[in-house]
């Protein structure tokens, strides 16, 4: 992993019309070249196998993102690190190339991505997730999108062709409703409406799309679970999914730190009420359980999220993607001229 002595600044690229101001913390970039890009894992309550995450930390600096205790694992920290210090993985779709060509490799669903956002600002720069995607075209490999990054819009009518040719499909996380709200607690993340922007136009593309009603933060934006379904259904969303806010150790001093300097007056009826949905603690990280609260207040919740999706037609349709993968052939080798050929 290496410092990057001028990395390249997203504000100045041709994609600067998807971001909102420029924030005035520094941003540190480290390049590192990836012996795997491919991550698999065994959780039971994962909707997906493997991930692809060109990415690591994410700028997007969301108060409550579950992956900040990954950034540990570089010696950097959990807080402000993870969001100003990232490392790009230059070599992603080189090293997903290489996994697809593996004979043991069947074209199974890759999610991009497992852990940070692979829409985050600096792809405007580095390209890696298009560049990414373009090789699971190139394979017919199933892709699913999970993101907040008003970037993917860019890739709208890439990810139409491979909606076509394999499965594409791509999963808006918005919690807020709210404008003001999302911009205290996702600071640096594509505002609400620029997330339906691109909703639709992914819809036009002939995209699936749904969107991720996560994390719910109990006594904050339960009561938006309304409007975020309408809304995203209005532009195109077509399935949802909601699950309950996780603070790991090192993320629950950055969250409640964030949370009291953004709703000073609301911050101990949401202690509360996190307290009440976790059994009297702020985190439960049983599988299964993590995602999804208890109690009555919990049911009502649920509830509330299932009549307003019957209501809208969201989740009517089951989609199971087809198996599509195949290897390119290699281009016919020519046959070698005789030497009386190769002069005429």
């Amino acid at each position: 992993m290496r410092p990057a002595q001028n990395p390249p600044n997203p504000w100045q690229s041709a994609h600067v019309e998807y971001f909102a101001d420029v924030p005035p913390a520094e941003l540190h970039v480290y390049e590192e070249e990836a012996k795997e890009v491919v991550s698999e894992n065994d959780s039971p309550d994962l909707g997906f196998t493997f991930s692809c995450n060109p990415y690591r930390g994410c700028f997007h600096g969301c108060a409550y993102c579950y992956a900040r205790p990954s950034h540990q694992y570089l010696g950097f920290g959990a807080g402000t690190d993870f969001e100003r210090r990232i490392v790009v993985k230059t070599n992603a779709p080189e090293r997903l190339r290489a996994h697809f060509l593996r004979p043991s490799w069947r074209g199974e669903l890759v999610a991009f991505s497992g852990v940070t956002d692979c829409y985050q600002p600096l792809e405007a720069s580095y390209g890696l997730t298009r560049r990414c995607l373009e090789v699971c075209h190139e394979f017919r490999n199933p892709v699913g999108v999970i993101t907040k990054g008003a970037l993917v819009e860019r890739d709208a009518e890439l990810l139409g062709r491979l909606a076509r040719d394999a499965s594409a499909v791509v999963t808006i996380s918005m919690p807020f409703a709210d404008e003001d709200l999302a911009r205290r607690m996702e600071p640096f993340a594509g505002s609400p409406a620029r997330r339906l922007r691109s909703m639709r136009a992914l819809a036009d593309a002939g995209v699936r799309v749904g969107v991720a009603v996560a994390p719910v933060i109990p006594g904050l934006n339960d009561d938006q679970i309304p409007a975020v379904l309408e809304l995203a259904h209005a532009h195109g969303a077509r399935h949802a999914f909601l699950s309950m806010l996780r603070l790991p150790a090192e993320v629950h001093d950055v969250f409640f730190e964030r949370l009291r300097a953004a709703v000073p007056l609301r911050f101990d009826k949401v202690v509360h009420a996190i307290e009440e949905l976790r059994g009297g603690a702020h985190d439960d990280s049983r599988f299964f359980a993590r995602f999804r609260g208890q109690g009555p207040r919990w049911r009502l919740i649920e509830q509330l999220f299932a009549v307003h999706c019957r209501r809208l037609g969201l989740n009517e349709r089951r989609f199971e993607a087809a198996a599509t993968f195949r290897r390119p052939q290699p281009p016919p080798t020519a046959p070698r001229a005789r030497q009386g050929e190769l002069f005429g």
